[in-house]
């Protein structure tokens, strides 16, 4: 995940991404995994609700802007990248580095991803339901 000279807006790219001041610009120029829900503790105490997130090959990902990208190693097995000046989340990178959760917020429109399932279930929040009928898994 480094600079690239591929060039913004390229025909190429599946998906553009931001964060909310523009610090950090990214493309993907590969596949995007269904949303996934995961309502874990850390999901839901670093951004303040479940996360929803689609998914890439680290390879796929191009970063145009990344002078204000920081990582913060969450736990033994992932870190979190984030925009150190807005604040903004935008990935998830397990640390075995098989694939780079994107937070679908951070895509621009339309994204065209649909929603495919929740996990972690069993950590969600005692002030919502999950009522729309995707498989839920307990766990991972």
């Amino acid at each position: 995940m480094s600079e690239s000279s591929t060039a913004p807006g390229s025909a190429s790219a599946v998906a553009h991404g931001r964060c909310l001041c523009g610090g950090v610009r990214f493309e993907v120029h590969g596949p995007l995994r269904p949303i996934i829900y995961c309502h874990c503790g850390m999901c839901r105490r670093s951004g303040g609700h479940f996360a929803a997130a689609t998914a890439c090959a680290p390879a796929d990902l191009r970063l145009l802007a990344a002078g204000a990208l920081r990582w913060y190693r969450s736990s033994a097995t992932a870190r979190r990248g984030f925009c150190g000046t807005c604040g903004s989340q935008l990935f998830w990178e397990p640390a075995h580095g098989g694939h780079l959760s994107i937070w679908a917020g951070a895509l621009d429109p339309p994204t065209g991803l649909t929603a495919a399932r929740h996990i972690f279930t069993a950590e969600k929040g005692d002030y919502y339901a999950i009522e729309d009928g995707l498989p839920q898994r307990p766990g991972a």
